[in-house]
């Protein structure tokens, strides 16, 4: 089974308002409400690809009713555990006509019992479950609360993908994490220098190996991506030719399309391809990638 865990899902209400002005009355001129979280992005594109797969978080409020009842319209299995006393945060993305203003909200209030309660589900996991740890977490949380959570979910031989930032990803790679996925800013943060080919992102992803990850995808928008293998195997391919649309829920595509193609084969090159393929679906798209979508443009690699 695979399983992936969202901290800090939200409610996303994207709005687009022309000639937006400060100070006064705005009206919009489309709006769009969806259910946020890269883990959800994740589970959204193994469940379009046919895989089965259980989204675990947090929710609360009448935003966590709501946001639960849009997993359930888009066919998502999930477990998430419900917070009576707080409230899933609401995100708003206000699109002008030339830029995009996010304001994000909090998150919720993740109590110790709430806590224990998601460690309970962990620990039902055994060897051959796949974990995908992916994106922000609540204040209510510490820090290292990815490396709580892999701890637990390493020694019993669970997969565990982390695809998080700086301090969140890196206090966990000394665990020895399946695969970890920063992108080209990510990984230049991480190193305190510029990633701008693939050939960097190999030489700087085999350090991270070093640190402890066993295999190591890095997305280079506009460049492609790499694959540097715990065999010792490398991958490099550039981006598939297309014109970007979106580029929200691209990373986390082709995690879903890596862990597609990896559970399918059992083949880092072929996993690699259908991490590529559905990242590059998913830019190429509106919204998330479907499966033809992917197909179509693995056929093409």
């Amino acid at each position: 089974m695979i399983y992936t865990v969202t901290l800090n899902p939200a409610v996303d209400y994207s709005v687009g308002i022309e000639n937006y002005r400060t100070g006064t009355v705005n009206r919009t001129s489309f709006e769009n409400i969806t259910a946020g979280g890269k883990g959800i992005n994740v589970s959204a594109i193994l469940t379009s690809l046919g895989i089965e797969n259980t989204a675990l978080g947090f929710c609360g409020g009448f935003t966590g009713k709501m946001f639960m009842q849009m997993l359930e319209d888009m066919n998502i299995n999930s477990d998430f555990i419900y917070l009576s006393e707080s409230t899933t945060r609401i995100n708003i993305k206000l699109n002008d006509g030339n830029s995009i203003t996010e304001i994000n909200g909090r998150g919720c209030d993740i109590d110790s019992e709430s806590l224990n309660e998601l460690y309970s589900k962990l620990d039902n996991m055994k060897n051959g479950d796949f974990l995908v740890l992916a994106g922000s977490i609540p204040k209510s949380l510490p820090s290292d609360i990815y490396v709580q959570i892999a701890e637990k979910t390493i020694k019993n031989n669970v997969k565990t993908i982390i695809d998080a930032s700086g301090e969140l990803l890196m206090k966990s790679l000394n665990l020895h994490p399946f695969l970890i996925k920063p992108n080209n800013f990510e990984l230049g943060e991480i190193f305190e220098t510029e990633i701008n080919t693939r050939n960097d992102a190999i030489e700087y992803a085999k350090k991270l190996q070093e640190k402890g990850a066993l295999n190591v995808l890095v997305s280079l928008a506009g460049e492609g991506a790499v694959l540097v293998c715990e065999d010792g195997k490398i991958f490099s391919s550039p981006a598939p030719q297309g014109i970007l649309k979106n580029s929200v829920g691209a990373g986390d595509s082709m995690v879903a399309g890596f862990i597609y193609g990896y559970i399918e084969s059992y083949d880092f090159e072929k996993a690699f391809k259908y991490g590529i393929s559905a990242g590059s679906a998913t830019a190429f798209s509106e919204s998330l990638a479907g499966k033809n979508e992917i197909m179509d443009i693995f056929n093409l690699l």
